[in-house]
């Protein structure tokens, strides 16, 4: 079932999202009802309070990267209770544009690490705890900081969010298009 994207201005983005447990109603549904929003609205990555839930998960499609990223050949995953636990200093940071399903129509430069590691647990419930690396570390970085209630554009320079600055109002007023079901405040 595809679920509705909340736009920013919804409270529950600002949300840091609380841990949660194998009881959690229909996990694995929600799980797979994101992983097909995602897909409908051309993400690659999906976390809990952009559909609603302040609950921290998220999901990760890489497998649309294949082409250019060999390494995430059906590459996707689901991301319960994930947490970055250190990011490595001595690693490069790395300059990029991204955007949000959240934010429809804005992308801008942001500066990450490159490299971080993770705890996490998979759809059973297995914890890991890797260090990961490129452009996933990336995609991790941006899903995460919605799980602490943070979206990409808080990254930016003052000097750059006041360039934005009408675009976030046409967003908060409504006055945006995109491709997707949305669901304001």
């Amino acid at each position: 079932m595809i679920l509705p994207i909340y736009i920013y201005g919804h409270p529950v983005l600002r949300k840091v999202s609380v841990d949660i447990d194998k009881d959690y109603p229909d996990l694995h549904q929600l799980i797979e009802n994101m992983f097909e929003t995602m897909a409908e609205s051309d993400g690659v990555g999906l976390a809990g309070p952009q559909v609603g839930k302040a609950i921290r998960l998220a999901v990760i499609d890489l497998s649309v990267m294949a082409e250019d990223f060999p390494e995430y050949k059906d590459f996707k995953k689901a991301y319960i209770n994930p947490y970055i636990l250190e990011f490595d200093e001595d690693a490069p940071k790395s300059t990029m544009e991204e955007g949000c399903l959240s934010l429809p129509g804005i992308h801008e430069s942001v500066t990450r690490a490159t490299r971080i590691r993770v705890k996490y647990m998979d759809e059973n419930f297995e914890p890991h705890e890797e260090w990961v690396e490129g452009f996933l570390a990336r995609v991790m970085q941006h899903e995460f900081d919605h799980l602490d209630g943070k979206v990409f554009i808080d990254h930016l320079s003052a000097f750059r969010k006041q360039l934005i600055k009408n675009q976030i109002k046409c967003i908060l007023k409504g006055k945006f298009r995109c491709g997707y079901k949305i669901k304001m405040k």
